[in-house]
């Protein structure tokens, strides 16, 4: 494994970052996992992102029925979540930023990116309607909105925030008609919204890959 990817315990955490060259503080990208995934489960992602990242891949705070983690308590009676279900997840990302050990890596978390998959994506996507100044950048990938966004995302809640969203037509976890559903809704919102859309299930094509390289290589 890379000498530089590492695991911080803190609290109720487990993060698995990479450390970039220097001494920081470092800008940072956020890494979220989608359900019944950890902190491991985003590194097939994380060499199409800038080295200059400190890279914070977080264990999602709920455990699964399947194994591996969710970022909000599961419900029997619904398919897609609200903001106010991933809301616990945001407030304690934000009481982790706000009380970031003195031993780990010198983050600056005045200005932060987010790249979230499946569920990882929705916790992304709420985190930035419930907390829309510090984020500087989105993804969102094979990610839907949570249900009640609406009542969000008036229109300069994400005002010129940079938010990329790929998504496959054979994705059968996930329709794609949610993911044209929130780019509709974002760019509503003020959103410089990019899109991916291509001819695989649940996961990024190619193509999407080099556009989520970019969008990340391109917003510094």
């Amino acid at each position: 494994m890379d000498e530089k990817l590492k695991i911080l315990e803190f609290q109720n955490w487990t993060i698995r970052y990479r450390l970039p060259d220097g001494d920081g503080p470092f800008p940072v990208i956020w890494l979220l996992h989608g359900w019944t995934g950890d902190e491991d489960s985003m590194w097939i992602f994380a060499s199409r992102l800038p080295k200059e990242y400190l890279l914070l891949a977080p264990r999602g705070l709920f455990k699964t029925p399947l194994g591996g983690y969710s970022w909000h308590r599961m419900s029997d009676d619904k398919i897609w979540p609200s903001v106010d279900e991933f809301r616990p997840a945001v407030n304690d990302l934000n009481l982790l930023m706000d009380n970031w050990p003195a031993y780990a890596p010198a983050a600056d978390f005045s200005r932060f990116r987010m790249a979230g998959f499946s569920q990882g994506g929705a916790l992304a996507f709420s985190f930035a309607m419930l907390n829309p100044k510090p984020i500087i950048a989105l993804a969102g990938l094979a990610t839907f909105l949570p249900e009640d966004s609406v009542n969000y995302l008036h229109p300069t809640r994400l005002k010129d925030i940079p938010i990329y969203i790929s998504h496959g037509v054979k994705d059968n976890l996930i329709p794609v008609t949610r993911a044209r559903l929130a780019v509709e809704q974002l760019d509503q919102a003020g959103a410089q919204v990019q899109y991916c859309e291509s001819d695989v299930g649940h996961k990024l094509s190619a193509e999407c890959f080099k556009g989520m390289e970019d969008f990340f290589t391109g917003d510094k």
